[in-house]
């Protein structure tokens, strides 16, 4: 499980220019791999990485007796420093500085001094990558690189975060991120140059960054230079006072709102998972008491510890030169001095406290012994028996508690966790949460290793081993496990290297229904045991062997097409784990040579070593030393007789009787090369002979013709009435994208008098299915294992969408080198796909009891959800509960028969109505002739006894629109929870994203009728296909800062404010949404700071040029940027370009954007906003609280003495 832990300084809004709302920005502790989504396909973990009860805080202060701060704690002076001491000048006469000491360069393999000494012949390090460090001892890296041409990325990383905290400085590191970069007078500069900046905390580091272009956009000046001074902004940042309070605020917004269920699930896995080291008690949000009392010399004390040359590593990746990058950054960093910097820590018991941390991070931990990227930890490793671990710690017993074993007064009651030997050297370490908002059973299962260092060809084979057997028992897990009665509802094991942590973390993830998790146990860990035990087979090792050269083959190809940001992820990843740095090209030459001799012994050798945590567990086995991890969680109130009970020592009986059952080994499935024979092709040529007719459109663009290549995309229709889009986009190499779109969806189903649910249901049937034509399920998805395809279904209001994610070279591929035979292209195996799909489709009951079951998990969390439950509230008020728009509840999902649910989704699949998007680094005509093949030859009538309507009328025709509101409506909701949470919306009427409004009415429309006065061209301009979709984008973008400016910076209510549209393109008419997160208190104020904003932004603070132009920006490139990829192309661009139900969206909206976009005045976007719902009368507006559960007794709080100063161990408030 790789983990990602982030405290982060602002929304997506707060991006200097407003970056991508897409952007997911805050405090985010995710688990990327437990979707909800199957997929049929190649698992994520073939992908190479980047690679008790609980009680509230014991009060230690009373907060209202007077302003504290740590000085005052500690008996020094209480007053903030007005004047800060420059940090420019001599360092002569200046003391050292107390948190420095000598340590590994954080450069590690990059470092010029670094050990390149290896056991085998050594990894090539990529050929421009340039590094080096300033005489002040600050280190950089610089990656030249052309994706996108004109922009560079700057992140300056500091190697401190909350893991480095003392006892009362905990939240302060994400404090001072906030401080930091917020109150940069230089970061302010890079505003409306089209430039994103953010920020994020982590335990073991702090993060900030500037992803700009290289030249400014008026006046052509170079922008590394002001990118780079924002970034020193930082290292000497000023901490003032009303900066301070703006951001405490928002911090402290932001502990609210990202306390959901999931979050406290995962605190509670990590929490276990580090027990044994100070991670478990030191989350980046921090203790709300510490951060409600901090004055400007705490922060400023932090800061200034820690905000060092020698303690942070600059990376430059870019459309930039080396040289000259060398040369700003020893003009912008060089000034900068640890001894300069220790001058303005103004608290000198926390000054002595930090540099006795620091000899302990130097004396004990990963950090120093392994990595500076790494959190001041140690691990209890669980590690194959015998293996030497030499990690280059020190063994001297050192007096300061590093690992924070001792008890605190700020530590939550959660008990110190035992660990039970179930039989001599086998040890497990459980622990249960339970929680009345949990409706699943989950398990996380682990075991902490070293990270290996990947620097040679010995340590690369082994790295390879491991993915090939990870990629085998996932797809187990993935196939096997979906049975006719399947145990869990999802798995997946993995074993991740995690820099965060400072260690590699093998770990079980699995969820099931609460009743049977004894039987997904058994179920996983047997699976587990057989890839232990007997290793992959033979066929296993030739498909994900085969995987993985094709995954560094497309790698390869994508050379200098590779995203900065996605550059700059694995060249950090790498860096941190001491992995060596490899080109593209590099890597797949590596590969190959590894591959072509990698043996079946070696996989299976790292196979027993990934599992031997759980090999060991079974009686006579001794495969591992050290301890695995367990983690349960499950709904709280069980009965002790209920099969859902699980208690700690049930838990672990659970677990060691599961690894006494005995496995036989893995048998190899014959998985077909082609789904389609060439003679069924044939043969299908001569019953239903293919041809092409030009495209037809309701933008106003001229049809196409039929046998005409164009440009930048083909579109044509077939025989069959099957719209066809082909687009060749590089940007991915080696990758495709496509889309099969079915108009209709939940709408359908309720207007052709489909049983509510049937459809989405029917949909989601299909995605836990897959057998077709003389092929199992099983047999289809090792096809698209083989193949490394993707495939996801999809229902939502307006369509039914099925996209596939495909390779354009030959896969399947048997054998390495000259010795290879080729199988057929992913582009191919991809329409036989969906020619089969629309053929041949089984549906199977096994499959729909899968997905009610996901029904019904969806819909019972979702009422346990506060956002979840708030906003299907305003949802069933706004549409007067109208089934489209709403979840499908159990009842409903219950009744959906088998029948129903085919009858509802085929009705949909007839090919007149059908439209396929393609994008992707191929050849177009070898594409056109391979869908001419494949889907020109499924006859017309395909699936005609399923239409709901008359021959001549098309299942699209009418379609519906959102229902009218009635007068708005206030909505209060209360949620059992033991945690206080609050969330705020404003809701209204909006168009849709083409303009048509609920009563078929458009904004072009409505603009024109409101501007008496328009003049001929801006009646030409707005009655452009694609104005009113431009003048929504900018709309969201200008809102969404506006809500920024006034709900936090200025009124400091939250933390976060989001505005968005619902986006149907089919569906006449839409709604705006305003979501805001703040306390229970300020709830109420936070719901009336939006809708003043949205007052204001009519009458009294409209649009501006400046607001219009810094809008323009933020679209524009985030268009572009996305042209890069292949998914938004068929996603989105292509999709509906010749469908009648989006009657404005045709090429003119691909090929016009940039005018249409530059041709919109702040006047058209004041008379669009009038479209919206925003009179009082009009809005719906809610207000979600939690509330205590019933039952449920507070603990309570204890008030403690504050302890003596100048105490050891760990913090200076130590018990």
């Amino acid at each position: 499980m790789k983990f990602q832990y982030v405290v982060g300084i602002a929304p997506a809004i707060l991006m200097a220019a407003w970056t991508c709302p897409h952007s997911v920005a805050g405090f985010s502790l995710t688990t990327p791999s437990t979707t909800t989504t199957q997929q049929w396909g190649l698992s994520s973990s073939m992908k190479k990485p980047y690679q008790s009860p609980t009680r509230r805080s014991t009060v230690v202060l009373h907060e209202k007796e007077q302003p504290f701060s740590l000085a005052t704690l500690f008996g020094g002076s209480s007053s903030d420093s007005s004047k800060e001491g420059g940090l420019r000048g001599s360092t002569k006469n200046l003391e050292p500085h107390p948190s420095v000491r000598p340590h590994i360069s954080p450069l590690n393999r990059l470092a010029p001094n670094a050990n390149l000494d290896t056991a085998s012949d050594p990894l090539p390090v990529h050929p421009e990558v340039k590094s080096g460090v300033l005489d002040n001892g600050l280190p950089y890296v610089i990656l030249p690189n052309k994706s996108p041409p004109g922009r560079f990325e700057a992140h300056l990383q500091v190697f401190s975060g909350s893991a480095d905290e003392l006892e009362p400085q905990q939240g302060i590191a994400h404090l001072t991120e906030h401080v930091a970069y917020m109150g940069s007078r230089k970061r302010e500069r890079l505003f409306g140059t089209g430039s994103q900046t953010n920020a994020y905390t982590d335990f073991h580091h702090t993060v900030f960054y500037a992803a700009c272009p290289i030249k400014t956009p008026r006046g052509n000046a170079p922008m590394l230079p002001m990118a780079l001074d924002a970034l020193v902004d930082v290292m000497e940042a000023r901490v003032e006072t009303s900066r301070l309070e703006k951001e405490r605020a928002a911090v402290l917004s932001e502990m609210t709102m990202v306390n959901t269920i999931e979050y406290r699930v995962e605190c509670q896995i990590l929490s276990t998972l580090h027990r044994e080291n100070r991670l478990a008690k030191r989350f980046p949000i921090g203790k709300e008491i510490l951060i409600n009392n901090w004055q400007n010399d705490d922060v400023r004390t932090w800061h200034r510890t820690h905000y060092r040359p020698d303690n942070v590593l600059l990376y430059l990746v870019g459309d930039i030169d080396p040289a000259e990058a060398e040369k700003v950054i020893q003009d912008k960093f060089g000034h900068l001095t640890a001894e300069k910097q220790a001058t303005e820590i103004k608290i000198p018991e926390l000054k002595k406290e930090a540099s006795e941390l620091a000899d302990a991070v130097i004396a004990a931990t990963v950090k120093a012994g392994q990595s500076w990227h790494y959190p001041p930890a140690r691990h209890d490793w669980c590690v194959p028996k015998g293996e030497n671990i030499a990690l280059d710690l020190s063994d001297d017993i050192i007096e300061y508690d590093i690992n924070l074993q001792n008890k605190y007064n700020l530590d939550e009651d959660v008990g110190f966790l035992t660990t039970e030997e179930v039989a001599p050297g086998k040890k497990i370490r459980p622990h249960i949460y339970r929680h009345e908002l949990l409706q699943a059973f989950s398990l996380h299962l682990f075991a902490k290793r070293p990270v290996e260092a990947i620097v040679d060809m010995d340590s690369f084979r082994r790295s390879l081993a491991r993915r090939i057997a990870l990629a085998a028992l996932q797809i187990r897990l993935n196939v096997g496990g979906r049975s006719d009665d399947p145990a869990f509802t999802f798995v997946e094991f993995n074993q991740l290297d995690s820099a965060r942590e400072g260690c590699a973390v093998c770990s079980l993830d699995m969820t099931s229904e609460p009743a049977r998790w004894k039987d997904a146990i058994c179920k996983s860990v047997s699976e587990i045991r057989k890839l232990g035990l007997y290793g992959v087979t033979a066929g296993e090792m030739e498909r994900y062997a085969s995987s993985l050269m094709t995954d560094a083959e497309q790698l390869a190809a994508q050379g200098d097409r590779i995203s900065h940001g996605d550059q700059l992820s694995y060249l950090m990843e790498t860096v941190a784990n001491g992995h060596t740095f490899m080109s593209p090209e590099q890597s797949y030459y590596m590969t190959a040579a590894a591959l072509s001799s990698l043996t079946l012994e070696e996989v299976n050798k790292a196979a027993s070593d990934l599992c031997c945590h759980i090999t060991n567990i079974h009686e006579g086995e001794d495969t591992a030393d050290g301890v695995v991890i367990a983690v349960a969680c499950s709904p709280k109130n069980v009965d002790e007789d209920s099969p859902a009970f699980c208690d700690e020592e049930t838990l672990v009986k659970t677990i060691y009787d599961a690894c006494q059952v005995e496995v036989e080994p893995e048998e190899d499935i014959v998985v077909p090369h082609t789904l389609v024979p060439e003679d069924q092709v044939e043969q299908a040529m001569k019953e239903n002979p293919p041809v092409w007719q030009g495209g037809v459109f309701s933008d106003g663009t001229p049809g196409t013709a039929a046998d005409t290549i164009t440009r930048p995309f083909v579109l044509r229709r077939l025989g069959n009435g099957i719209r066809v889009g082909v687009a060749q986009n590089p940007s991915e190499s080696q990758r495709g994208h496509l889309r099969l779109t079915a108009p209709g969806g939940r709408d359908a189903e309720k207007r052709l008098g489909f049983k509510s649910g049937s459809m989405a249901i029917g949909a989601r049937t299909m995605q836990e299915g897959g057998a077709f034509g003389p092929w199992t399920r099983e047999q289809v998805e090792l096809f698209c294992v083989d193949h490394l395809l993707m495939v996801e279904i999809n229902c939502s209001e307006e369509s039914i969408t099925i996209d596939f994610v495909f390779p354009t070279t030959n896969v399947g591929n048997v054998g390495f080198g000259d010795d290879v035979q080729l199988g057929i292209t992913g582009t191919e195996s991809v329409l036989q796909l969906v020619r089969e799909i629309l053929l041949g489709f089984h549906w199977e009951e096994d499959a729909l009891g899968r997905s009610k079951q996901h029904f019904r998990s969806s819909h019972e969390s979702l009422q346990k959800n506060l956002e979840g439950v708030t906003t299907e509230k305003i949802m069933e008020s706004m549409t007067d509960m109208d089934d489209r728009f709403l979840s499908i509840d159990v009842d409903a999902v219950n009744s959906v028969t088998l029948e129903e649910a085919k009858n509802a989704v085929m009705s949909q699949l007839l090919p007149p109505d059908l439209e396929i998007s393609m994008a992707g680094d191929f050849d177009v005509n070898e594409v056109l002739e391979m869908v001419f093949k494949y889907v020109g030859t499924v006859p017309a009538d395909t699936n005609k006894d399923y239409r709901m309507n008359a021959p001549q009328e098309s299942s699209v025709d009418n379609f519906g629109s959102v229902p009218q509101l009635a007068p708005g409506k206030f909505i209060d909701l209360e949620l059992p929870d033991s945690d206080p949470r609050a969330v705020s919306y404003v809701s209204g009427s909006a168009p849709n994203m083409w303009g048509y409004l609920a009563d078929g009415t458009t904004v072009a429309e409505r603009v024109l009728a409101a501007d008496k006065k328009a003049s001929e061209y801006d009646k030409k301009r707005r009655g452009h296909p694609l104005f009113a979709n431009v003048a929504l984008s900018l709309l969201s973008e200008i809102v969404n800062r506006r809500l920024f400016s006034t709900v936090r910076e200025r009124k400091q209510l939250t933390y976060d404010a989001n505005f968005s549209f619902t986006g149907f393109e089919r569906l006449m008419g839409g709604w705006f949404l305003v979501t805001v997160t703040a306390s229970k208190e300020k709830a109420q104020q936070a719901l009336e700071a939006c809708k003043e904003t949205l007052h204001s932004l009519r009458k009294t603070n409209q649009i501006t040029p400046d607001n219009l132009e810094s809008a323009k920006r933020v679209v524009l490139n985030r268009h572009e940027g996305e042209l890069r990829t292949t998914a938004y192309w068929s996603q989105q661009l292509m999709s509906g370009l010749q469908e009648e139900t989006v009657p404005l969206k045709g090429p003119l909206s691909v090929t016009d954007f940039h005018a249409v976009v530059e041709s919109i005045t702040p006047r058209d976007l004041q008379l669009a906003l009038e479209t919206l719902g925003l009179d009082d009368d009009q809005l719906y507006t809610a207000i979600g609280k939690t509330v205590t559960p019933e039952g449920f007794v507070e603990p309570e709080e204890e008030v403690v003495q504050s302890p003596m100063m100048g105490m050891r161990r760990g913090g200076a408030l130590m018990g």
